[in-house]
């Protein structure tokens, strides 16, 4: 997908909604030793959180979405005041605690990353319930809307799942990226697309991550047939990527470059994927999509995403798709 197709398709509508923000900071040093003032360079922020990055890649990918998200004190007009940068169309719900901060620090000596996380601050039952009321109402008929990343303190578990039934019935195509109890309820409920990672889906499943790609498309396929989800698309990180299907299974791998930071690398393939299937392109052509748009963002520094440039590239150069061999064993499944 080119920039110049955007004007040739009418792209269905995408919604993100992010619970959880984070105002990324980002920076190097030499080397990380405890007990010492360590002198960084200087940092660079950028919006964060999974569905704010899934509509930062699909603006860099000439898509549009509406990014709604929760944002709350002194670093809530940073964050938005980013976002317009960027030209994401934005829709703020207002909450009383600061919105984290994440911080990126990268080794140069080694290119090591050290990512320190916070947990964001505690909502409220009337902002949670907010957020819920305002993505329904505000989810695309026959489009798509993305719930993805973590859910901050004072959000229930089952909120992904609340925000599936909310919609049920409307035609709304339910994208859910998370991990852990929060994406098992969401399945409970029945969504259209999971994106989860070799580890995740072992979890969900309780099956050993070193389980094969077979065995864990398995697993995939067990959750599509008892109708917890249409499809699931399972990062294997440096392998590529499965798509898992009631029928078949799509296996894109990666390309070689030279990975500098993660960080993103998995909204931003949501983000492609989302942005090819809202533009009429098939499975197989998402996949490729957002393979290459999360390989690009491994191929840039700190928080940063994909450039179309480097995604248009790395499609010419991604290696066939193709089945897995040897197959899963169906009857089994």
């Amino acid at each position: 997908m080119t920039a110049g197709q955007e004007d040739a398709v009418h792209p269905a509508a995408i919604v993100t909604l992010t619970m959880n923000p984070a105002l990324d900071v980002s920076t190097r040093i030499d080397r990380m030793e405890p007990e010492r003032k360590l002198r960084c360079a200087p940092p660079s922020y950028d919006p964060g959180g999974g569905g704010v990055n899934v509509s930062r890649t699909i603006r860099r990918l000439n898509g549009q979405s509406l990014a709604i998200c929760a944002l709350g004190g002194s670093s809530a007009d940073t964050y938005l005041g980013l976002l317009e940068k960027e030209s994401v169309e934005t829709l703020v719900i207002p909450i009383e605690g600061t919105t984290r901060q994440s911080f990126t620090v990268t080794e140069t000596t080694t290119a090591c990353q050290y990512r320190f996380i916070l947990p964001g601050p505690t909502l409220t039952e009337a902002e949670w319930r907010q957020c819920l009321r305002i993505a329904a109402e505000r989810r695309a008929p026959e489009g798509y809307l993305v719930a993805s990343g973590s859910l901050p303190p004072g959000v229930p578990t089952d909120f992904y799942a609340r925000l599936a039934t909310a919609v049920s019935g409307t035609g709304t195509r339910v994208v859910v990226d998370a991990a852990g109890p929060a994406l098992s309820a969401a399945l409970d409920a029945g969504v259209f697309l999971i994106k989860p990672s070799r580890d995740e889906l072992a979890h969900l499943a309780g099956v050993d991550p070193a389980s094969s790609v077979p065995d864990l498309v398995r697993v995939a396929r067990l959750l599509i047939l008892s109708r917890r989800t249409d499809l699931v698309a399972l990062s294997l990180g440096r392998e590529g990527a499965v798509l898992v299907t009631r029928d078949t299974e799509i296996l894109v791998p990666v390309p070689d470059v030279s990975v500098v930071s993660t960080v993103g690398a998995g909204d931003a393939f949501v983000g492609g994927f989302i942005s090819a299937l809202a533009a009429d392109h098939g499975l197989e052509a998402a996949l490729r999509f957002a393979v290459a748009a999360g390989t690009a963002t491994a191929m840039r520094p700190g928080t940063q995403l994909c450039h179309l440039d480097d995604v248009e590239r790395l499609v010419t150069r991604l290696p066939p798709s193709g089945t897995l061999y040897p197959p899963p064993d169906r009857e089994s499944a």
